[in-house]
């Protein structure tokens, strides 16, 4: 919208007003659903629809701050969920797992899938050192622009319920115990006959092409904090 029509169009018309209430009211249901959802791959679908939708927001407010904080949103919220759907696929091949409620130990038999699931779930949520803590900080500075302190307020709701949909993937994958017997649902959970770990080195049940893509994506996340002056530099000429 913003490279289209351009910010100065969409104030003009009153165009961006209503965006920024569809985009606002999207952001917030989706993130409620998110919450409500058991399935992994469902939950992060909803977050999607919510995260993206803080692109369309940075462009409805039509400042030069929301414009390069949505542009900047599209790289960082990249990074970030791609990490989360490739633990999920981890997950998945590794301990048959698809639901958050069967996931209670789990991270301490793939550390590293859930290391990546936290770094990947920060950024979403936007917190430094990582690459999302920058685009909902210039997402902010343009809502401050605008004097739109009920799309600021929206902004911070969405980054307690990015908490509330996805901290606790990790939180019972670390800190809740084993279900008895190791699997209560039957599934060999990615050990062999005699019990041994399998994946590469013990490291992770998931395999090595399975666990690999979400720590570098991970890793991806924190080098987009440090790098961001880059993909700063090519916005700031926009809006």
């Amino acid at each position: 919208m913003a490279y289209v029509f351009g910010p100065e169009l969409l104030t003009s018309t009153g165009a961006s007003v209503w965006l920024m209430w569809v985009a606002a009211f999207t952001i917030l249901t989706a993130s409620i659903i998110a919450i409500r959802k058991d399935n992994l791959k469902a939950r992060l679908a909803y977050s999607t629809i919510s995260q993206l939708s803080y692109i369309v927001l940075g462009a409805a407010l039509a400042t030069h701050w929301g414009i390069v904080g949505g542009s900047m949103h599209i790289v960082m919220h990249a990074f970030g969920k791609i990490t989360l759907f490739f633990c999920a696929g981890a997950i998945l091949v590794g301990a048959h797992k698809s639901e958050v409620s069967e996931m209670d130990g789990l991270g301490r038999k793939m550390p590293l899938t859930f290391i990546a699931f936290l770094i990947g779930s920060l950024s979403i949520i936007g917190l430094p050192p990582l690459g999302g803590s920058w685009s909902k900080w210039y997402l902010m500075l343009g809502a401050a622009d605008a004097g739109q302190m009920v799309m600021m307020g929206v902004l911070m709701a969405s980054s307690l319920l990015s908490i509330a949909y996805l901290m606790p993937v990790v939180a019972r994958g670390f800190f809740r115990p084993l279900p008895e017997g190791g699997d209560s649902h039957g599934e060999h959970d990615g050990h062999d006959d005699h019990g041994e770990r399998k994946g590469a080195a013990g490291w992770d049940l998931a395999p090595v092409l399975c666990w690999l893509p979400p720590v570098l994506t991970a890793i991806g996340c924190i080098i987009l904090f440090f790098s961001a002056q880059g993909i700063f530099e090519l916005l700031s000429g926009i809006g």
